[in-house]
């Protein structure tokens, strides 16, 4: 069962507004003790829902302050130093090559650190052509004047031409700070996928994913795999980052062949008016 708080962010992902009854129906269980609005307060203009559920989290974190916590138990101290890194391929009969430890401390390096009972943390730019095909963007601006040009030249010269090119808007995660976190991962898929469950009601039914560029943590979030983003169930496909392709005639060579199936694609789900 989702905690309320967790529910109420996914709401707010959503861009809906949670109501709580106010009177009691007949044969229903009694509602949760708590205080009542004035009529003063009712005439006035209610609060935005980021207001009330961040008054909400004031309230639970100060029951948690108030309530007394054990001690943490010291840990005992280690008997020996670790062995180093040289040491320890020493003791497997150096069984992982230097130049592999080598690449995989590099690949950790690029990783984010992420501490327990954290949120992920990250942006997008987000837009859906005709509803149809979305598009991700992982940064924290959203695309300039030049990027969304060449976005549609991109586009166009893969055969893809949509009605107009759409409107990009940021998602950011978490939506609300200071909620507790039990499943980093899970709730920032879950955020993402109540965030476009929202846009349906604007007309997206997503039926491919494209994502411009690289972030460690979208890599996590999507883990696409074979050109397929499970997540979503989407086909998805990732290229290099707008503003790289924007400053590098190569880049935008290399990119040719891999957008070969576009207008296939684009074509095969259009569905004539």
């Amino acid at each position: 069962m989702t905690p309320e708080p967790q529910r109420l962010q996914y709401l707010e992902a959503m861009g809906l507004t949670a109501w709580v009854s106010r009177y009691r129906l007949p044969n229903a269980l009694p509602t949760p003790e708590c205080e009542w609005a004035s009529p003063e307060r009712e005439a006035a203009t209610p609060p935005p829902p980021g207001e009330r559920l961040h008054a909400l989290l004031d309230e639970a974190a100060q029951t948690q302050v108030a309530t007394p916590r054990e001690a943490p138990v010291e840990p005992e101290p280690p008997q020996r130093p670790p062995a180093g890194p040289g040491k320890a391929r020493a003791l497997l009969g150096d069984m992982v090559p230097a130049a592999e430890a080598e690449a995989a401390s590099e690949v950790a390096a690029t990783r984010p650190v992420q501490r327990a009972g954290e949120a992920l943390r990250f942006t997008l730019q987000v837009a859906c052509l005709d509803g149809r095909w979305l598009i991700l963007l992982p940064q924290e601006a959203a695309p300039g004047a030049t990027e969304v040009r060449l976005l549609r030249h991109l586009l166009q010269a893969a055969g893809v031409v949509p009605e107009q090119m759409p409107a990009f808007e940021a998602f950011r995660w978490p939506q609300v700070e200071g909620l507790p976190v039990e499943a980093p991962l899970e709730e920032a898929r879950e955020g993402l996928q109540a965030f476009l469950a929202g846009r349906r009601r604007r007309g997206w039914v997503p039926e491919r994913l494209l994502v411009f560029g690289d972030d460690p943590v979208l890599d996590e979030l999507l883990a696409l795999v074979d050109a397929h983003c499970p997540l979503l169930a989407l086909p998805a496909w990732q290229g290099p980052a707008l503003e790289s392709l924007a400053g590098s005639a190569a880049a935008k060579r290399a990119l040719w062949p891999r957008m070969a199936d576009w207008r296939h694609a684009w074509e095969a789900g259009h569905v004539p008016g």
